[in-house]
């Protein structure tokens, strides 16, 4: 079951529940405004306050860095999307992403349960961390809250504007990159349990034997021929039995180059294609992670069941470092009403007049923007067709 119909069937009893029970839901602090339902409060300032008082030196100082690396990672992020467009036949860069919605010409489909946990994250990290790093600077918070857009969840953290317009440029941009700092921050702690995972819990619980396909890039030479859910065992008579031995016989690949595929369900033939990084490569499209089986003194001890949990967590980290990595660089592009376009109007006014901020802001909005709008309605024209 496409997630879509989760989503459509959510919309209807949550907006359904939204005016039958308006009165009762007001009273609680919800605010009902078609397409929007709205939960402002008060009363989690008290625990911002605490953690931003703790340690207010460790805060600075973290965003200080946070600084630096945010305007880095905006020049890199921007250099990557405009590079994006050499690359979006074989290789988009920028697709529309829901859990659990597979949408055509993406080339990743988030799961829905494993995304909205992840998704969580990545909101409540990201609010509170600008809400702690407000009450550092001394800027008082209005409220904090959640909302739903028809429905896609949100959160927020109102800071005083007119407080936040009398502090330094500096206090400003330690505000405006708190986000995405602690996404990346989150992102650093789940990668690092990932690692932990590979490279010492699954060798020491699980054995590879082959390679799983986890997902077919659309319009490649594996596409339609290939299919998610199979173990590739041979490639070109060459045995795959671990992620080495299926590394090394798909870098030998040529261009244009008949090739053999021997999986758990069938023998299949192809033709490579170019590489998109690497002409000189051949390319077949294929997403595959090793195909991994319970070791005999381990199944012994905790049985054929339990172990597999691993996976488990392996999946719901990845996903939370996935989205929390991607949403965060995202954020930092100088756009406005996302939290780069704020960072990099305060950084050129160190230099430019108002004016011409404004315009040079103006100008990487319209094109990012653009390069956006037009990577999705190519990738989905693309699938669709």
């Amino acid at each position: 079951m496409n997630g879509i119909w989760y989503y459509i069937t959510a919309f209807i009893v949550i907006w359904v529940l939204a005016i039958v029970f308006k009165k009762p839901l007001t009273k609680a602090g919800v605010e009902i405004t078609p397409p929007m339902l709205m939960w402002k409060t008060t009363r989690l300032r008290t625990t911002i306050d605490k953690i931003a008082n703790k340690s207010s030196r460790f805060w600075k100082g973290y965003m200080n860095v946070g600084i630096v690396v945010s305007f880095v990672a905006m020049v890199v992020m921007s250099y990557i999307l405009i590079d994006s467009l050499s690359t979006i036949n074989t290789a988009p860069s920028v697709s529309l992403v829901i859990p659990g919605v597979e949408i055509p010409g993406s080339p990743i489909t988030v799961p829905l349960g494993y995304g909205l946990i992840a998704l969580a994250t990545v909101l409540v990290v990201h609010e509170f961390s600008h809400g702690i790093i407000a009450r550092v600077e001394k800027v008082s918070i209005k409220s904090i809250g959640l909302m739903l857009l028809t429905i896609l969840p949100g959160a927020f953290v109102e800071p005083d504007d007119e407080q936040m317009e009398k502090i330094s440029k500096l206090g400003r941009m330690r505000i405006y990159v708190a986000g995405s700092i602690a996404n990346m921050s989150l992102a650093s702690v789940s990668l690092l349990t990932v690692l932990l995972l590979s490279n010492l819990i699954f060798p020491s619980t699980f054995h590879e034997n082959g390679m799983d396909i986890k997902a077919i890039i659309p319009n490649t030479p594996a596409d339609h021929i290939l299919e998610t859910g199979m173990i590739i065992l041979s490639v070109n008579g060459k045995t795959i039995t671990d992620t080495k031995s299926y590394n090394d016989a798909f870098s030998n690949l040529r261009p244009d180059q008949n090739i053999s595929i021997i999986t758990n369900k069938g023998d299949y033939y192809l033709t490579t294609s170019k590489n998109p990084k690497n002409t000189s490569k051949g390319y077949v499209g294929v997403s595959a992670t090793p195909h991994f089986e319970i070791k005999k003194e381990v199944s012994n001890i905790l049985g054929n069941t339990l172990p597999w949990a691993l996976f488990n967590f392996y999946d719901l980290f990845s996903w939370i470092f996935t989205l929390n990595l991607g949403i965060g660089l995202f954020n930092l592009l100088p756009i406005r009403m996302l939290d780069g376009g704020a960072l990099f109007k305060d950084l050129l006014s160190f230099k430019f007049s108002e004016k011409v901020v404004n315009a040079l802001l103006n100008l990487t909005t319209f094109l990012f923007v653009a390069i956006i709008i037009f990577s999705l309605f190519y990738g989905l024209f693309k699938g669709v067709v």
